[in-house]
This record gives structure tokens, sequence and C-alpha cells, in this order.
């Protein structure tokens, strides 16, 4: 396994874990229950790369290839309600992690829809599935509009990211600094988006201005 990747699922894992904690936050604050914790942090968690993979036709699943992963996140949510009041101080943290999280989930997407022959946009989708469904899937289960249908920059971040990544095996740079290029611009991007509060522009209709 090349360094890049050792460190990608290395970060991969560590995002897994702040995925399912923070889903847990979300579940507290719609009174769910200990089971519905634990299904909606690994359903946040997991989601996007399942979906990914239902989508491309990849079988075995991750989560069905490896359970512990259902382990992983599940017992990251339920621990968070052991730690929920410390866990809340950690904001900042958490949103460091989410961005990660997004950024190695992307280029994990379109590494393995690369590994099987997709084209190029496809690719790059696979990428952003990969990195944003599992957050959609979170705020439809907890009844909120998903972030990534609100103004701020989120799928913005990881089309960057994939098209940064796919362009660099395209022209066949030399992976190890591809992977780290793309991880960089990604990661800056979504963390300058956070700090200035970059936001794609609104649509808002008010049928009673017509």
């Amino acid at each position: 396994m090349p360094p890049t990747d050792t460190i990608l699922f290395a970060l991969a894992i560590v995002a897994l874990i702040a995925e399912g904690m923070t889903a847990a936050l979300a579940a507290g604050r719609r009174k769910m229950d200990w089971f519905g914790v634990a299904m909606l942090g690994a359903i946040t968690a997991l989601g996007g790369g399942t979906t990914r993979d239902v989508l491309l036709g990849h079988y075995p699943l991750w989560w069905v290839k490896e359970p512990w992963l259902l382990a992983l996140t599940g017992g990251a949510a339920l621990l968070t309600i052991a730690v929920a009041r410390v866990v809340h101080r950690l904001r900042l943290m958490f949103l460091l992690l989410d961005a990660i999280g997004l950024v190695v989930f992307t280029i994990i997407g379109c590494t393995i829809a690369l590994a099987m022959n997709q084209s190029l946009p496809i690719v790059i989708v696979a990428g952003m599935v990969t990195g944003c469904v599992g957050g959609v899937l979170r705020d439809v289960l907890c009844n909120d509009v998903p972030l990534l249908f609100r103004s701020e920059l989120y799928a913005s971040v990881s089309v960057v990211t994939g098209a940064i990544y796919v362009t660099g095996r395209s022209l066949d740079l030399d992976r190890d600094w591809v992977t780290l290029g793309a991880v960089a611009v990604g990661l800056t991007f979504r963390l300058l988006a956070i700090r200035y509060r970059w936001e794609m522009p609104k649509f808002v209709y008010d049928k009673e201005m017509h």
C-alpha cells in the first residue's frame, strides 16, 4: 500500500468516527432513542460510500466486507451520549474533521470509480456522492433541509477536489503528489469557506411579489 493510501485510510477512519459522533448530536436534538442514535451514526458515516457502490455496482459494500465498520461508527455514536457535553464544546475540531472527511472520502470515491474504468464525469460524481451523501441522509432522517442544498460551499469543495485528483491521475502524474495536492487544495478551500462564510447564490421565490 503506497504511503498516501495508508494516510488516507487512517484519516478515513478518524473521519468515520467524527461523522458518527456529529450524527449522534443531531439525533440527540431530535430526541432519538439509543438505537436511533447508533443507526444514524452508521448511516451518516457509511451512507455516502454505500450509495456510490450501489450506483456503480461495486460489491461487496465496504461495511459488508468489513463489518467492524458498523461497530466503529455505531459505537462512536453511542459513546457520544456519555460525552455529549464535552463533544458539543469541540465544534471547531469537528468542523476540521468534517472537512478532512469530505476531501478524503471524495478521493476514495474517485479512486474506486477510476479502478472500475468509469468516465471522468462519473468519477467526479462518484467522489462527490461519497463525500456528501452521508450528510444528506442524516439531515433527511432528522427532517432538516440538507446542508448540501443550502448556500454553504460543500459539494463545490468535493467537485474541485475530485477534479484536481482526476486531472492529475489522467495526466499520469505521481499518484502520491496528486493525492496530497488534492487534499491540500480541498481542505484549504473548505476551511476558507467556513472562515469567510463563502456561499453559493441563493434562489428566493416569493409568490406574493408576483
